[in-house]
């Protein structure tokens, strides 16, 4: 990639084409110290409100910084590395992270490890990257003192609040609105599906644990539909393109969204897993179509649940938990509440917070 003069004209040449700047998208750009705020990085003028014949009367590149002259007076350095990292039109922190396919064969998932000043830290920047990796980390030795997750989760973005409140707390008790809130095994499942949004990264903090089972579990969404892609097609298509509708009732709300199982973006990748069969309802459609939508999610509901996708760990007191609720299905085994508390907290916050968090790390660490 390179910038290149002519005349007065600007390109940029990525070595496969060669494509004109406009000389009023470089206008926006100008940064002296009367153009733009040092501090909060935003603009002292309003782009919107200026004439657009703007031409260029001047251009030289020197040092790695394109020198301009427009015809409205001003005179600029722009840093030729920022422009460069415009022109591709993509995030170039986060999507450069490529996803890590995983099955029950995971192994040596670098555990982080909490400490003073943690969430500023070169540590918190690899804990993020692994995050986006694999769809979660474990960060052991979190304080479990006065709803502590919270204090965690604002250190990163800022907590999601939902009808189960700022923070949730996981464990038996009577006459529950969720089945989380029994000591029932839970299956493969995402979040909140009936949310719109959803919420994007659940957290959740072993406070106590005492009991045999109670194991929590996680598969990965994305290496499960993955697969299913390329194994079975025409499964993977119905699962993308039928809208179920979820649904939660309880004594002070009805919540409901429509959603495929199988989310994709606008260039038909991976975007999102919603599962949770207990809470979705099929629309009535065509016999023969019904027919292959329900083998088709019979099999995926198979794959969620099968021995090979599936990893089984115990939380220990202090360990909290991060999950990407667009990727990753969590569940638990069942367990007996006679043998002593098994008591663990939670909350949501939406990607901004940890895309926002990593970006600031790569800022402040050069990386």
């Amino acid at each position: 990639m390179k910038i290149e003069l002519n005349e007065n004209k600007i390109f940029f040449n990525n070595g496969q084409s060669v494509q004109e700047i406009h000389p009023f998208w470089l206008r926006e750009r100008v940064d002296g110290d009367q153009y733009l705020d040092k501090g909060t990085q935003q603009r002292l003028f309003d782009p919107s409100t200026m004439n657009g014949e703007i031409d260029i009367k001047k251009a030289e590149i020197k040092n790695g910084f394109l020198e301009v002259n427009f015809n409205d007076g001003v005179n600029s350095k722009i840093d030729i590395g920022k422009l460069e990292t415009e022109f591709s039109n993509k995030d170039t922190v986060i999507k450069l992270i490529p996803k890590k396919k995983w099955d029950s064969a995971l192994q040596n998932v670098k555990n982080f490890e909490f400490k003073e000043g943690f969430n500023e830290s070169k540590e918190m920047y690899d804990l993020l990257v692994s995050f986006y990796e694999y769809g979660f980390v474990i960060i052991k030795n979190v304080p479990t003192e006065n709803n502590y997750i919270v204090k965690f989760a604002n250190s990163i973005g800022s907590v999601r609040r939902t009808n189960f409140g700022e923070h949730f707390n996981v464990k038996s008790k009577t006459n529950p609105n969720d089945l989380a809130y029994t000591t029932l095994n839970l299956s493969p499942h995402t979040d909140n599906p009936y949310r719109n949004p959803v919420p994007c990264i659940q957290l959740l903090h072993c406070i106590e644990n005492e009991v045999s089972g109670g194991y929590s579990t996680l598969v990965d969404g994305y290496t499960v539909t993955e697969n299913l892609k390329k194994e079975d097609p025409e499964a993977y298509k119905i699962l993308t393109e039928i809208k179920v509708r979820f649904k939660f009732i309880d004594k002070s709300v009805v919540l409901e969204d429509w959603s495929e199982l199988i989310r994709l973006d606008n260039e038909k990748n991976f975007k999102q897993v919603r599962f949770s069969p207990r809470l979705d309802y099929v629309p009535m459609l065509e016999k023969n179509k019904l027919d292959r939508y329900y083998k088709a999610r019979k099999k995926l509901s198979d794959l969620y649940n099968s021995e090979k996708n599936i990893i089984e760990f115990k939380l220990a007191p202090k360990d909290l938990i991060m999950m990407d609720n667009y990727r990753i299905l969590h569940g638990r085994t069942k367990y007996d509440p006679k043998e002593g508390n098994r008591f663990l907290q939670g909350c949501y916050i939406d990607f901004d917070s940890t895309e926002g968090k990593l970006r600031h790390l790569k800022r402040k660490f050069k990386i």
